[in-house]
């Protein structure tokens, strides 16, 4: 007797059944044809890179985080944490490539952080990128791009939230502080929507313990300096153009600051341009994003009726990342939409399709003599382009085959025995309808009298007759 190995997998992973895919690729395929109609091209990178082409890219939380794998050769290699380091890397290692070049790839990351509701180690990210150009309008095509894509996905009410590290670097001017703090505060300021004011404050002097009793070090600054922080996080309004305005009036003793406030300011005016008014894009400074590779324009999207999940899309310019294999600046600027933590959010809100099954239709097999017919109908129904299943597992009983159809909410049963054959036609039970129906009569008999949720259509007009059933069911 062979030993038994006992179904398991790691802490931070997880398997996704056929009704989480099913939701999964139905957003993946909205998020592409938004892409697409951008003019993006796909691209695709190994999950696993040089642990040297990882290292160094993206801050001390990120290099802390990566998956350390080796391979038979016994080099240092790496799981991907996130998939712009891998862009960088192609860019510098095909010369030919077009420029600007500007790609989409959808694909897993994986970051060795501690696993949480909501968290894993595993994740899927869905990026856009625009590598190779220094206008400002590549970064307003990617602010328009995610709001084009929350609006197909039918999210809800959303806002864009945009800043820049250029601006964040002259509020490190403004208070003093030095270029080796500049990314810890910004690590810590992009803490400010999950942990508050109170707490980015505390951290951002003397460090804190937190509920857990965890220590929280502080990055050491004085009060003066957080004060001048704060005073510039309290540049608050509804109105882009008014921020931008303030924003001039706390910078007029900064010299370089009208020409980094000037990017930020014609970003907005593009978008006033193109329809995105200040309902749904705003110009927040407190948005910092984590990873250190940023260099210009930052930008993350929220979804207002569900401000809980927190940044569900976000990204910004990125103009030094490629210069640690060329040696050269390359400008680049993408957002990374995280597609596990939208889609908990849109089942939150009730907005994602449950379906458990691709077929629409199940062709039932009453009777082995009709075997071919039950087939005919399958093909035909395919060949129409319409998603159909034979059913061959081993229920003989006409029940439990619809069981099954329930089972895998397949709308449309076709039955067909040699009563039927001998007419000419098909009945075909609308599964959804019958439930409902049947809920409705009080007994057998009345169910057995009216049949709910039936219809028969002839043999000939199968297809369309299928067609205009769906047509129905989709339609309510």
């Amino acid at each position: 007797m062979t030993d038994t190995v006992e179904p398991r997998i790691s802490r931070g992973l997880r398997d996704l059944l056929p009704d989480q895919m099913l939701a999964r690729q139905s957003m993946i395929d909205t998020i592409r044809r938004v892409y697409e109609l951008y003019g993006f091209v796909p691209l695709s990178t190994p999950a696993i890179e040089f642990l040297d082409v990882l290292s160094g890219s993206a801050g001390t939380e990120a290099q802390q985080s990566i998956f350390r794998v080796t391979n038979p050769e016994n080099e240092a290699l790496g799981l991907r944490f996130d998939l712009t380091v891998p862009l960088a890397r192609v860019i510098a290692q095909y010369a030919d490539l077009p420029r600007p070049f500007r790609r989409y790839q959808v694909a897993p990351v994986w970051r060795a952080d501690k696993p949480d509701k909501g968290r894993y180690r595993e994740f899927t990210q869905f990026d856009l990128d625009s590598v190779g150009t220094v206008s400002e309008v590549a970064d307003t095509e990617i602010i328009a791009g995610m709001c084009d894509t929350l609006s197909s996905l039918e999210v809800g009410r959303y806002l864009v939230r945009f800043s820049s590290r250029a601006v964040l670097n002259l509020l490190l001017d403004f208070a003093g502080i030095g270029p080796e703090q500049g990314a810890d505060v910004f690590r810590v300021l992009d803490k400010l929507d999950k942990v508050g004011l109170d707490k980015v404050s505390r951290e951002l002097m003397n460090g804190y313990k937190d509920e857990s009793g965890d220590t929280i070090r502080g990055v050491g600054l004085d009060g003066s300096q957080v004060d001048r922080i704060k005073r510039f996080l309290d540049i608050k309004s509804d109105s882009r153009r008014e921020v931008a305005a303030r924003l001039r009036e706390l910078f007029a003793t900064l010299d370089h600051a009208p020409a980094q406030i000037d990017v930020v300011e014609r970003i907005s005016n593009h978008l006033y341009a193109l329809g995105y008014d200040d309902d749904r894009v705003s110009l927040d400074l407190s948005i910092a994003r984590g990873l250190a590779y940023y260099t210009g324009p930052v930008f993350e999207a929220i979804l207002l009726d569900a401000p809980q999940f927190g940044s569900i899309f976000g990204g910004g310019r990125y103009d030094g990342l490629v210069m640690r294999f060329l040696g050269e600046a390359i400008p680049a600027v993408g957002a990374s939409i995280g597609v596990d933590r939208l889609l908990a959010a849109l089942a939150h809100l009730g907005r994602v399709d449950t379906r458990k099954a691709t077929a629409r239709v199940l062709v039932t097999n009453m009777d082995k003599a009709l075997t071919d017919d039950y087939l005919q109908m399958t093909w035909e129904l395919r060949r129409a382009g319409i998603p159909t299943e034979f059913y061959i597992g081993t229920a003989k009983r006409l029940g439990k085959q619809l069981e099954y159809a329930d089972q895998y909410d397949i709308p449309l049963a076709i039955l067909c025995g040699s009563n039927e054959k001998a007419k000419g036609e098909v009945t075909v039970k609308n599964m959804a309808a019958g439930r409902a129906k049947a809920k409705m009569l009080d007994d057998r008999s009345s169910w057995l009298a009216e049949r709910p949720g039936q219809t028969t259509i002839p043999r000939e007009r199968l297809v369309e007759g299928i067609r205009e059933l769906l047509a129905e069911i989709e339609s309510a």
